[in-house]
């Protein structure tokens, strides 16, 4: 443990920050399962409608920096394709 205030203070912050980033994690996670599920019922418009809202969330968590906005280009890309090979 640290014995400075300031270093104290930023190890409280950092557990803090964290959790907030694990939640953002999860969602994202969450985000990316439901479209997964929503292509597996055989569905394309309710999977391109999931996508739709993934979407968002994707960009969101992009932008707050908690995952690269190239890996998330990625996720829409490859979500997107895999919907567009639906029969």
């Amino acid at each position: 443990m640290a014995n400075i205030a300031s270093a104290r203070k930023r190890a409280r912050q950092a557990v803090k920050q964290n959790a907030h980033n694990s939640s953002l994690r999860s969602r994202l996670r969450t985000a990316i399962k439901s479209v997964r599920k929503a292509m597996a019922t055989g569905d394309k418009t309710v999977a391109a409608a999931q996508m739709k809202a993934s979407t968002s969330v994707i960009d969101s968590i992009a932008d707050k920096r908690i995952i690269h906005k190239n890996a998330a280009s990625r996720y829409k890309s490859r979500l997107s394709a895999a919907i567009k090979r639906m029969a």
